[in-house]
């Protein structure tokens, strides 16, 4: 299969595997009065993301390529609103990216990744809705 599409694959899997990361250290260290909800959600996410990166992982190794083990770089700790601030910036890049990747999946005829993208698009603009809601953004662009 296409090299471009392993690559590209790999690049959403380290990203992936960084959300993990951030997500669980929010779900770790966040507190005050308006956290416990909002550990609940980071932790919830962080779950999604790990399904991600497996799907991601299982299909590099179907078109014959070694799925990544290296995170990208993630934003870690502050007050609350940052991390859920660095979470909607997070799942906004995502957003570009895949949309991109898709576009790839397109050229190269990878109907089946393609649909995966799509599917992993799908729920990273769930989590970027619901962190627009929690810092009360919904609307208001």
């Amino acid at each position: 299969m296409s090299k471009k599409i392993i690559d590209a694959l790999n690049e959403d899997r380290e990203f992936e595997l960084g959300a993990i990361m951030q997500y669980m250290g929010h779900h770790y260290l966040a507190d005050g009065m308006e956290s416990p909800a909002i550990i609940e959600l980071f932790k919830k996410t962080g779950i999604d993301e790990m399904k991600h990166a497996e799907m991601l992982a299982e299909r590099i190794a179907y078109l014959g390529g070694s799925p990544s083990t290296k995170p990208a770089p993630i934003m870690k700790g502050g007050e609350l609103r940052k991390m859920v601030s660095d979470d909607l910036s997070a799942e906004n890049d995502a957003i570009k990216r895949y949309k991109k990747h898709i576009t790839l999946c397109d050229d190269e005829g990878d109907s089946t990744t393609r649909l995966m993208l799509e599917t992993i698009l799908s729920q990273e603009e769930e989590h970027a809705d619901l962190w627009e809601r929690t810092l009360g953004l919904k609307g208001k662009k």
